[in-house]
């Protein structure tokens, strides 16, 4: 996917990923599911975490602290649910290894406040956006096996990621200027394309 694919953030659109995850990574997911599984629990865990801080940093933007406590609370209910079939598959949670996606985004987040809050916006944003494309190949590759009840799921979280991503930008729109946002959205969107070439394919969401 290339820039000419931008979308036009005046409609608040989805986020459009620069590159389409290799299509290696879905059979790996599928095979290693057990360990997809537990990163995708220690995933939901820092998305409600991330929601929470980004209440505390930024109380003053109007509609920030309700979206994000209502983001926080959605982001617990998904991890409780992933935890149950975690515990279902008598599996346990491990002590989170980090995720080096999510470390490498977040490397280019700038110091000054103003584009701090810019950049950690559309960081949140962009990781949204490959968790619901990520997400979305899961539940196509599990009703291909003929996992429903899984797929059902997991198409679910995919919806709720689609609707994350914008959420985020919006936000981001509420607080600065759109050609900024739009500007700086554009170069993370390539970084995160280089982020995801650099990385190659793991057992894992990201």
């Amino acid at each position: 996917m290339t820039a000419d694919n931008f979308r036009p953030l005046s409609g608040v659109g989805p986020v459009l990923l620069r590159c389409t995850t290799d299509p290696a990574w879905l059979p790996n997911a599928l095979s290693h599911f057990d360990e997809v599984l537990i990163d995708h629990a220690h995933c939901e865990k820092k998305a409600a975490a991330n929601a929470l801080s980004l209440l505390q940093s930024y109380p003053e933007l109007p509609e920030l602290p309700m979206t994000m406590a209502r983001l926080a609370r959605e982001e617990s209910a998904h991890l409780a649910k992933v935890l149950e079939l975690i515990a279902a598959r008598g599996l346990r949670l491990t002590r989170d290894a980090g995720d080096p996606y999510a470390q490498r985004l977040q490397a280019f987040v700038r110091t000054p406040r103003e584009a701090r809050r810019l950049d950690r916006l559309l960081v949140a944003a962009v990781i949204e956006a490959r968790s619901c494309e990520r997400l979305a190949l899961l539940a196509r590759g599990l009703a291909d096996r003929g996992d429903e009840r899984l797929a059902r799921f997991y198409r679910e979280l995919a919806q709720s990621e689609d609707g994350h991503q914008a959420l985020f930008v919006r936000l981001a729109l509420s607080a600065h200027p759109e050609v900024e946002v739009h500007s700086r959205l554009e170069a993370l969107l390539e970084l995160e394309a280089q982020v995801i070439a650099d990385i190659g394919v793991r057992a894992a969401i990201h």
